[in-house]
């Protein structure tokens, strides 16, 4: 996974500036390209994020946005905001530079450390300068694509390589379609995916569980024969503890996205969040074209280890069918042991909390 640094923020906020200040003669009253902001608002947010992000970084904040918020003086110009942009963008690299290597910081999409907030910052302004451009008549904006390179690397595990850098980031941030992959309705990046190996695994957040539940995507790019009925069921239980108020963030399923070439290849997850007594039931399905090559094993020893690493588990639960060979081996390689059988004859199977 790339390591974004300072100089990579730098260079974000150089690219921006210099293709704003080409428009800085326009209206900048008009709706950006896609947003229902206006081109004056969307730059006061891409300041708004630097500013935010940084605050994050520096106050190591832990549960929720530090809370304040920037604006622009009233009759702030165009050629104003662009200073605001470079300023803020400043704060944002400092803060970067100072962090500690192990300083985290909360952030709604995953804790993240400097480099998290780093690629954040970039993508923010390399995204909302194309939606400025966009909207003023200049659509043929390209940025550094080793700097795009990066942001997918570091965010957006979940992305095809299937083209230029940029068309994919456009792709994947719900701009535009990529070859046969039409325009994604939904979107996130992951500053925090579980890493599990060969695969990563990607929370299925509501919005996306709520596209693939009605026969979506949910955001992804799926292997020919995905997403599979299980993966399906399990995002429809997440828009239903939405609506009943009863959704955990990070104890519902994820996507298993191959890394080798950001394909999602299943889903995997929990029934609910851990009980009062500590327990917590795992599944987890793979489209037919990828199973027999262990990327199962690799899941579920990766979510297995994410659990324990959170307060209040004791023990996972997982139950496979009798007759499910494959899936019998896929626990026992994760150290899960037989505890006895379902109602329905299959087999049920435990992995407690290592001691120590």
């Amino acid at each position: 996974m790339t390591i974004m640094t300072p100089h990579a923020v730098d260079r974000s906020v150089s690219l921006t500036a210099e293709a704003l200040r080409k428009v800085a003669h326009l209206d900048w009253s008009v709706p950006a390209a896609g947003l229902e902001w206006s081109c004056y608002d969307t730059a006061v947010h891409i300041a708004g994020d630097f500013t935010a992000y940084a605050a994050q970084l520096t106050g190591r904040a832990t549960a929720a946005w530090v809370p304040f918020e920037i604006s622009a003086d009233p009759g702030t110009t165009p050629e104003g905001l662009i200073e605001i942009i470079e300023a803020t963008g400043g704060l944002l690299s400092a803060a970067v530079a100072a962090a500690r290597p192990g300083d985290r910081a909360w952030h709604p999409y995953g804790t993240a450390g400097a480099d998290g907030f780093a690629a954040m910052g970039v993508v923010e302004t390399l995204l909302h300068t194309h939606d400025i451009l966009g909207a003023l008549g200049t659509h043929d904006w390209e940025p550094d694509p080793d700097l795009c390179e990066q942001v997918l690397d570091r965010l957006f595990p979940q992305a095809p390589r299937t083209a230029a850098p940029w068309p994919v980031l456009l792709w994947v941030t719900g701009r535009a379609a990529l070859g046969d992959l039409p325009r994604r309705p939904v979107w996130r990046w992951y500053a925090d995916p579980v890493d599990a190996g060969r695969v990563l695994l990607c929370e299925i957040f509501p919005q996306a569980a709520a596209d693939l539940h009605a026969g979506g995507t949910g955001g992804f790019a799926w292997a020919g024969d995905g997403p599979f009925e299980g993966t399906r069921a399990a995002s429809g239980m997440v828009v239903k503890a939405k609506e009943q108020g009863t959704y955990r963030p990070g104890w519902g399923p994820y996507a298993i996205v191959r890394k080798d070439d950001g394909r999602a290849i299943g889903g995997i997850g929990f029934h609910g969040a851990p009980d009062a007594d500590g327990n917590a039931e795992i599944g987890y399905d793979l489209v037919p074209s990828a199973r027999g090559d262990g990327y199962a094993t690799d899941a579920v020893r990766g979510l297995a280890a994410w659990a324990f690493r959170q307060p209040g588990l004791t023990a996972l639960h997982a139950s496979v069918d009798a007759d499910n060979a494959p899936s019998h081996g896929v626990v026992g390689r994760a150290g899960f042991e037989r505890t006895g059988t379902t109602d329905d004859d299959g087999v049920r199977y435990v992995l407690r909390a290592p001691r120590g």
